[in-house]
């Protein structure tokens, strides 16, 4: 069972949970915050929040930025025996891949690590503030930093937020270059995934998978729909005729289907292959390293 952010009656104020003295992370709160509808109670440590947090609930806990990844998702998982749908996002200076999937593996909302931008922070807030169903929807079926699978909802706040986790599972690992391009294309991929093989159905999932080699970067996403062959997907790029590179455009206008449709065109200049399967439901994505800037030999 999920909770939602609408179970509270409209006059009753929402109560968020600051651990730590930060001003510059209470800054960016107050803009995103609506003071009217929303109580901020600070505090000076996680032993401090949990013992709140035994006393009554918060709609939303955001953790201080000078404790680790590895120390905060330990408070999450001792708040969550006490409160079991608190909805958290975790800041921390240090973390290291292994602190980000332990955090997703915990129901964490969302995890940024290292010098994060208040940017990201107001974008990972008001995510949370939109997402009616919060602690679920990204099921880890295993995972080591080298190897992650995982099982996602089809809905778009679920996909931003998983890119917000693989950014920072990746982001400590990974040279910029790399990051970016694989970030791109794994983001349209999954997006693709979710859209027309998942329909943006909730009740549907997409298999993922991550496997990070010393060489080789590669991403699987399978989506629960029938496939398609690239040369039918007339709401695409990649099938437009030579003669009129923009036809695709008028096909989606037609279907009232979200702007893009240049996602597969783009994966394939970003990555080394793009191999789709048989019936045209899983795709691959392989990236192979530089070692030069991997700093392996």
């Amino acid at each position: 069972m999920t909770a939602s952010f609408a179970s509270k009656p409209e006059s009753s104020p929402r109560t968020a949970l600051l651990i730590g003295a930060d001003p510059e992370v209470e800054s960016a709160l107050a803009g995103i915050l609506d003071p009217e509808g929303w109580n901020l109670q600070k505090v000076s440590s996680n032993d401090e929040a949990f013992a709140l947090a035994k006393a009554r609930g918060f709609d939303l806990v955001i953790t201080g930025r000078h404790t680790s990844g590895h120390e905060d998702v330990a408070f999450l998982r001792r708040i969550r025996s006490v409160r079991p749908h608190t909805r958290m996002i975790i800041l921390a200076d240090e973390g290291t891949p292994a602190d980000a999937i332990a955090s997703m593996r915990e129901h964490a909302f969302g995890y940024l690590s290292k010098s994060f931008s208040m940017d990201s922070l107001s974008e990972i807030v008001q995510m949370a503030l939109d997402s009616p169903a919060w602690d679920d929807g990204i099921e880890v079926v295993s995972a080591t930093p080298q190897w992650i699978r995982l099982h996602v909802r089809c809905a778009m706040l679920t996909a931003e937020r998983l890119l917000s986790f693989m950014g920072e599972i990746a982001d400590l690992d990974l040279p910029e270059q790399e990051l970016r391009d694989v970030g791109i294309a794994f983001r349209e991929m999954l997006l693709n995934a979710m859209e027309h093989g998942g329909h943006f159905d909730p009740t549907q999932y997409v298999e993922i998978s991550y496997v990070r080699t010393s060489h080789v970067v590669m991403c699987r996403i399978k989506d629960p729909g029938q496939g398609f062959s690239l040369e039918e997907i007339r709401h695409a790029a990649v099938g437009n005729p030579p003669e009129d590179p923009t036809a695709h455009i008028s096909v989606r206008n037609e279907r009232g289907m979200r702007p893009g449709g240049f996602g597969v065109m783009l994966a394939k200049h970003l990555v080394d292959d793009l191999i789709y399967g048989e019936k045209g439901n899983e795709v691959l994505l392989i990236k192979y390293l530089n070692p030069l800037t991997t700093g392996t030999t």
